[in-house]
């Protein structure tokens, strides 16, 4: 069964392998997620809502952090199995409390704050994001998770800057997490690619032990 944002696993189509399928659906996605990304347009107007918004957000990093994690985990338990650490906790006084909570609450608020430093400069924000997309290959954290911290983020904001608040300014924040988490897609599937790459080269040099049989 596939991932919601990727959709049912296909059939191998005939005349191909299941492996040529699944590499070819990998070409596929990439050509999706890319086109995606083209399609999502940061305006100026965007941009100064984000800045400007920020100022206020980055008062209160570590209050946005905890409630950010605190209701992903409510909302969507199933982002728990990526963070081994928070598995069995099901009180959502004990995750607020957490260290381990509160320390990873503000990397993710420091990612932010970088990528909002970065909006005039987007050639540097797209390197920083598709980084985090590796990594997240490397923490076997799958792309399905990544939406779901946008939406928290801007839950936990919203009552932050209360009046300030405006359909104009959510739809800024929804457009920079949608840019985020399609450039991040890119690169956890770039690094897929990678891995799997190495592997099969490490699999081609090693030699075969019948080969060494006399």
């Amino acid at each position: 069964m596939g991932c919601p944002l990727s959709g049912p696993s296909p059939s191998p189509q005939p005349g191909l392998t299941r492996d040529q399928t699944r590499d070819q659906t990998q070409d596929q996605t990439q050509d999706q997620t890319q086109d995606q990304t083209q399609q999502v347009v940061l305006t100026e107007e965007n941009r100064q809502r984000i800045k400007d918004s920020w100022r206020l957000i980055q008062e209160d990093i570590m209050k946005v952090g905890i409630i950010m994690f605190v209701k992903l985990f409510e909302t969507h338990p199933e982002c728990k199995d990526v963070f081994f650490l928070f598995r069995d906790v099901e009180d959502p006084e004990t995750l607020k409390r957490s260290r381990e909570l509160r320390a990873h609450g503000l990397r993710i608020m420091s990612f932010i704050e970088k990528t909002v430093a970065r909006l005039d400069h987007m050639e540097r924000l797209d390197r920083l994001i598709l980084d985090l997309g590796r990594s997240h290959y490397r923490y076997n954290a799958p792309p399905r998770f990544y939406g779901y911290v946008g939406a928290e983020f801007i839950r936990a904001v919203r009552p932050i800057l209360k009046e300030r608040w405006s359909a104009e300014v959510e739809e800024a924040w929804q457009t920079l997490f949608l840019y985020i988490t399609s450039i991040m897609k890119r690169g956890f599937l770039e690094e897929e690619r990678n891995q799997k790459n190495i592997m099969a080269a490490g699999s081609r040099d090693r030699p075969d032990k019948k080969l060494n049989i006399i």
